[in-house]
């Protein structure tokens, strides 16, 4: 990894709204420019991180799995107890809308509904409506360099959110447990941390879900932390897991420790932004057998292949 690339990810942007110049960001119902898309100072998103949000990506303009993000979008709002103003298939429709006005190709979604503006107390019934808004970009998370040969991570000292603190299954407004592991990863000079859970088995990262490779029963396995150690359901995860089964690959979900970890012949990250990217450090001990230490192993680049197949053969957007 280049040490440029680590200075880049902890360093300021001169203009960091620059790149939104002339686009429209649906707001509350309607499409506005960027520049006056705001939220009340009032809002309890702003001051308390009250509300819930989903990151989707889209390619040639079609959503990936908009229905099945908008359904964890209700069910973190359920949680919290949270009512949408909107219905699913409006906010599908929203959606949709606000990909096509923005005239962008391959890009991300942020999709976000806080409590709304209220009283400065913490109740959240004094506050009469959520406001939800849906941002349209570009991204590119990691550069290509990464996905050629592979992450460096560290293991944080930050545990993840206890399940009985707030629920990694919601995904809220508050990500600041996620952003002080964010920050030890860049100060150790990696992007990306392990996160673990109270008894001490990953968990996630700051921002992917955790595979990893290794032999059961004489055949490549993969092996993901349950949703019970503190995981968000990720989408691409799921979308992975079920590549990999298609492919015959058996997927197993429980408990991992550090040492399994260390001991891995593979380890990828899954998400929405960063979609399939292998780790090929792990604390500086290279991972995997001698003939690809270090490097990529072929399950991993078997489905990062089979994940670009799929979104160059057909969007699913269920």
């Amino acid at each position: 990894m280049s040490s440029s690339t680590v200075a880049s990810a902890s360093g300021q942007v001169a203009d960091p709204l620059a790149a939104y110049a002339g686009r429209q960001v649906w707001l509350d119902g309607r499409l506005v420019p960027a520049e006056r898309a705001t939220v009340s100072v009032f809002d309890h998103g702003v001051l308390y991180g009250d509300g819930v949000f989903e990151g989707i990506r889209f390619y040639a303009g079609r959503v990936l799995k908009l229905r099945t993000h908008l359904e964890r979008l209700f069910a973190s709002a359920r949680a919290i107890r949270m009512e949408l103003p909107y219905t699913l298939d409006e906010l599908s429709d929203a959606t949709k809308k606000t990909v096509e006005a923005n005239g962008l190709n391959d890009g991300y979604i942020r999709l976000v509904a806080t409590r709304g503006a209220g009283t400065m107390g913490l109740n959240p019934f004094q506050c009469p409506q959520p406001c939800v808004y849906i941002i349209a970009a570009t991204i590119q998370l990691y550069p290509q360099e990464f996905y050629d040969h592979g992450l460096k991570v560290v293991c944080s000292s930050f545990l993840r959110n206890h399940p009985q603190a707030l629920s990694p299954r919601i995904k809220s407004l508050n990500y600041l447990n996620n952003i002080l592991a964010k920050i030890e990863a860049i100060d150790n000079g990696v992007l990306e941390a392990v996160m673990f859970n109270h008894l001490g088995n990953v968990s996630e990262c700051t921002g992917d879900n955790v595979f990893l490779v290794r032999p059961r029963d004489g055949r490549p396995t993969l092996f993901t932390p349950p949703l019970s150690a503190g995981v968000l359901e990720g989408v691409t995860m799921n979308l992975v897991i079920e590549l990999a089964q298609r492919a015959g690959i058996p997927v197993v979900r429980e408990d991992q420790t550090r040492h399994d970890l260390y001991t891995a012949d593979e380890i990828f990250l899954t998400g929405t932004a960063a979609e399939v990217i292998p780790v090929t450090d792990v604390d500086g001990r290279p991972i995997g057998p001698p003939t690809h230490s270090g490097e990529p192993g072929p399950i991993t680049r078997q489905l990062i292949k089979s994940f670009r197949d799929m979104i160059a053969t057909g969007v699913p957007e269920d």
